[in-house]
């Protein structure tokens, strides 16, 4: 029997587009050694700080276009629970009753993946032959885990490469502080909460802190760059992929921090 190509529409994501393209180069070669055709449609925001932010017009103006943009491929994948996260569960409710948009957007809502979800529930992907000579800990976004219940995936991916040592750290399903706009709208909290979190990552003695979402992991980095620690923070596409020739997040490029230095790609 002829295996049919699966058409994988890539969501990029705002911040990755704008801020670490690198994540989205490497998703996409994660999903092209999958095996799937992977097409990245012209494409705006998924409407998220709109929707959180209650400009429920703007955000659902904004998911017509996405909607319409990929509308004709099998899935959608995005290498952030919190983009995932909007289309699965809120483009329903913009919809709702809409006799016109709600099929579409459940519909869409249905056939949308977070990366290591997608890799892992849909495709059965169990290894991908990377090397990284590491110890590391993961995040948990709120997102990821919350709307998209991705935990144990990006885990069984990790768990397979070759030199990683994966541990858990205390509270790691807690929020880290981001949460879009809350961190701009209430500094002082989410400053309390990315100094806990920078202290739980500190304190597993990880050298290499891992996440599936680039805002959570943007907050971190900064808050440990400027404690003065040298954990090394990276997207867990990018160790999944092999793709570390970028320095990790947050780090010059001729930074000459130790974590760095230790992480080989494939």
């Amino acid at each position: 029997m002829v295996r049919t190509t699966r058409r994988v529409g890539f969501l990029v994501t705002c911040l990755v587009d704008l801020i670490r393209p690198s994540v989205g180069f490497a998703a996409v070669k994660l999903l092209e050694d999958a095996e799937c055709s992977v097409e990245v449609p012209p494409q705006t925001c998924c409407g998220q700080p709109a929707f959180n932010s209650g400009d429920r017009a703007l955000a659902r103006s904004l998911a017509e276009q996405v909607i319409a943009a990929f509308e004709h491929c099998d899935y959608v994948v995005a290498p952030s629970g919190s983009c995932a996260g909007q289309v699965r569960m809120h483009y329903p409710e913009l919809f709702q009753g809409d006799p016109n948009w709600q099929p579409r957007a459940d519909a869409f809502a249905a056939k949308t993946y977070e990366l290591t979800q997608f890799l892992v529930d849909v495709l059965g992907v169990e290894q991908l032959g990377a090397h990284c000579e590491a110890t590391a800990a993961y995040h948990d976004s709120c997102s990821s885990l919350r709307e998209c219940g991705v935990h144990d995936q990006p885990r069984k991916l990790l768990a397979a490469v070759d030199g990683l040592n994966l541990i858990e750290m205390a509270d790691t399903e807690a929020c880290c502080g981001f949460g879009g706009t809350f961190c701009i709208k209430f500094p002082d909290i989410s400053d309390v909460m990315v100094t806990k979190k920078a202290a739980n990552v500190a304190s597993t003695g990880a050298d290499l802190l891992l996440a599936g979402d680039l805002g959570c992991l943007m907050n971190i980095a900064g808050k440990l760059s400027r404690e003065g620690k040298t954990i090394a923070v990276r997207h867990v596409a990018e160790v999944l992929a092999g793709a570390l020739e970028q320095p990790p997040i947050g780090m010059p490029a001729q930074s000459d921090a130790a974590p760095a230095k230790r992480e080989v790609s494939r």
